[in-house]
């Protein structure tokens, strides 16, 4: 019965939160906007790393090579939360900005022996901004004003399969459909006279991603796994429509099925994850996303190849199920992003730092896990008229472990 009620709870919580996701961040008016950057479980405390981690009670969003691993009888349930408290900032003014996000809703089980499969909803990126801007008349001392506001974002449903060749070698195939809209909205006042124009993107794909891990004993630890990932490159189909006005008299209106398309790069990945000992685990990762070669235009920024490196650890006092504190991990992690745009030619990069537990709701070796997680980080910079970000995030992520097909027993 609390299961149920646990189950009953998250699925209302993410509901309600999927409708409420949102953002205020500048950088967002690019592209697709800002790319949701929160893990499954603790992979996000630990600088959100883990490509080559195996986990059997926890799902690995990174590589769906680890799928393999569920034990059979078993059903994995995540949801997931985060809240966004961020600093804007340019050379001379600041302010402040507070959202709070769904994550994430997965779930994963076993097919057979050595195969396991995951089905999951996530947000891809997320796009909100409202920026007022004063403008001179030439020629005269008048000024208009300008805005902006921009919302929507896309969203990622996956399949994945995860296949155990050998006992030390697992394979996985992705396959992900993105979907979703972006609104762009332009006011120009000018007395009493004003101007509104609507833009609507909306956009679809389908693409392919692969995964492999291959672990070896005493190598860097009792256990190390090599891995590595490939996303495969993707058209976004996109349709636009549009609307204009002039003191609310509608002047122009046009449906668009063929705009201009949205190309996604060649991503790549390798990943370390070494168990030191029974009590310490290491994650090293690096990403590769190609994006300079998709030739996107855009009149005021261009696309750079953007690399990403993440180092994380977890520490487990004991093994000893029969004490709790024990059993609780200790993550703690770092992450650098090159950032895949150049403004003014400056790259905006990112950097974060994580901390965080997993908290198990019993002392059963199959216990579900409460994983809270933190992380603080900068993205852009104010040279160059720029703008930087500093942020805290906190995200609370609920994995659940459930079994399937128990015989009752009768005494």
């Amino acid at each position: 019965m609390f299961r149920k009620n646990i189950i009953g709870i998250t699925l209302l919580i993410s509901s309600v939160l999927w409708a409420q996701n949102d953002t205020s961040s500048p950088y967002s008016l690019y592209g697709l906007g800002v790319e949701n950057k929160t893990s499954f479980g603790g992979f996000t405390a630990m600088g959100n790393s883990g490509l080559a981690q195996t986990t059997k009670l926890q799902i690995n969003n990174f590589n769906p090579a680890n799928l393999a691993n569920i034990p059979l009888g078993t059903f994995l349930y995540e949801v997931g939360v985060n809240g966004t408290y961020t600093t804007i900032k340019t050379e001379d003014l600041s302010q402040t900005t507070n959202n709070f996000n769904f994550s994430h809703l997965v779930i994963a089980f076993p097919v057979v022996k050595n195969w396991g499969m995951s089905i999951g909803l996530v947000p891809y990126s997320k796009v909100g901004y409202d920026i007022d801007i004063e403008n001179s008349i030439e020629g005269t001392l008048e000024t208009y004003n300008t805005s902006f506001n921009g919302s929507g974002g896309l969203n990622k449903f996956y399949w994945g399969n995860g296949f155990k060749l050998k006992n030390n070698l697992s394979i996985g195939v992705e396959l992900v459909g993105l979907f979703g809209s972006v609104n762009q909205e332009q006011w120009i006042l000018l007395g009493d006279s004003s101007t509104y124009l609507n833009d609507k993107n909306v956009y679809f794909s389908f693409g392919v991603n692969a995964g492999i891990q291959y672990s070896l004993n005493n190598l860097l630890g009792l256990k190390t796994t090599l891995g590595a990932t490939v996303d495969l490159p993707t058209v976004l189909r996109t349709a636009e429509a549009s609307v204009g006005t002039v003191s609310n008299v509608i002047i122009s209106s046009e449906f668009n099925q063929n705009a201009e398309d949205f190309d996604l790069p060649l991503k790549i990945g390798v990943g370390l994850s070494s168990q030191i000992n029974k009590n310490l685990m290491v994650n090293v990762d690096y990403r590769k996303n190609y994006w300079a070669k998709t030739n996107q235009l855009d009149n005021s920024s261009s696309y750079k190849d953007q690399s990403i490196y993440g180092i994380g650890f977890e520490f487990k006092p004991s093994s000893n199920l029969t004490n709790y504190l024990s059993n609780i991990k200790y993550r703690v992690g770092a992450n650098y992003d090159s950032g895949y745009l150049s403004i003014s030619d400056k790259n905006i990069n990112n950097y974060s730092f994580s901390l965080g537990v997993g908290l198990p709701t019993s002392k059963n070796s199959f216990s579900s896990t409460i994983n809270i997680n933190y992380s603080y980080g900068r993205e852009g910079t104010t040279s160059k008229g720029l703008i930087q970000e500093n942020f805290h995030k906190l995200s609370l992520n609920l994995s659940l472990v459930g079994k399937w097909f128990q015989k009752v027993k009768i005494f």
